[in-house]
């Protein structure tokens, strides 16, 4: 049965979700009633004062498609939440609380999986806890950077305990990084489009959670160019528009990178948290 939320965001969303051919069409109305409630924290953030950054960046470059990459055998769909900058396994709880939406209503009775990505090393036992405590659904990838492609690259820790080092980044100049004395650390990356490619079936409902304090503007570009990016339902993206990166994408190459997911049938929704 619909819940009343489904019938609020009305036929047109409805239609994209069977057309892709999902059955788990209220689940995925239910998480569209995060967008008016994020949306004004979305506003005020982007008013913030603009500090100009250096990326460090790996020497690899975007991998968007590559035929040797191969795919999960998996037939049962799922929800499947592939959480970007995952801290301490914060989210993965509010995604269990139904906070990204009722997991109740994931395909197959409720089934799911989680993929945890997350550069900084003090999060690592958290998150393979996580993994320990929900074996087979969560898969843990401490002490790893969300990126573009496979390779390595410095990362600088945000100390600050009291914000769960939330501005911890692959920048060195970021300003949480300077305040904290730009402590480095050496980590592998993941790509990102990668992880999607091997682990998701065209059944599952997808959510992208994607914080990852300034990378983001090298990671939607690239997703643009994967030629299934459509078996992402929803991205939920924190925009780091209070600073400037050195990212060779410009922002109209990134909003234009935007609008190519939503083209593509990616839903972005206005997203803001207070916590990493």
């Amino acid at each position: 049965m619909m819940s009343s939320l489904t019938l609020i965001l009305g036929a047109s969303f409805l239609s994209r979700a069977a057309a892709l051919g999902f059955r788990n069409a209220t689940f995925a109305a239910s998480v569209g009633s995060r967008n008016s409630s994020q949306q004004a924290l979305g506003n005020v953030v982007g008013h913030k004062v603009q500090h100009s950054l250096s990326m460090t960046q790996p020497a690899c470059q975007c991998v968007a498609n590559n035929p040797a990459w191969v795919p999960t055998t998996r037939t049962v769909p799922k929800c499947i939440f592939i959480d970007l900058g995952a801290a301490d396994g914060n989210t993965l709880k509010t995604f269990l609380s139904n906070g990204y939406g009722p997991v109740a209503n994931c395909p197959s009775g409720g089934q799911w999986e989680a993929y945890l990505v997350e550069a900084n090393p003090q999060f690592k036992t958290a998150l393979d806890t996580e993994a320990t405590t929900h074996p087979g659904m969560v898969h843990a990838m401490g002490s790893t950077a969300a990126y573009v492609c496979e390779g390595t690259t410095s990362f600088y820790i945000d100390t600050n305990a009291a914000n769960n080092h939330w501005g911890s980044s692959m920048s060195k100049d970021h300003p949480d990084a300077i305040a904290s004395g730009q402590q480095q650390v050496t980590v592998p990356t993941v790509n990102v489009v990668q992880l999607i490619a091997q682990t998701v079936i065209p059944g599952d409902w997808v959510m992208l959670k994607v914080d990852i304090e300034g990378a983001e503007y090298d990671l939607v570009p690239c997703l643009a160019q994967y030629t299934n990016v459509n078996l992402v339902d929803r991205m939920f993206l924190e925009e780091h528009t209070w600073f400037k990166t050195e990212s060779a994408t410009t922002p109209e190459q990134f909003q234009a990178a935007k609008q190519t997911l939503i083209s593509k049938g990616v839903d972005i929704p206005e997203y803001f948290t207070q916590t990493m």
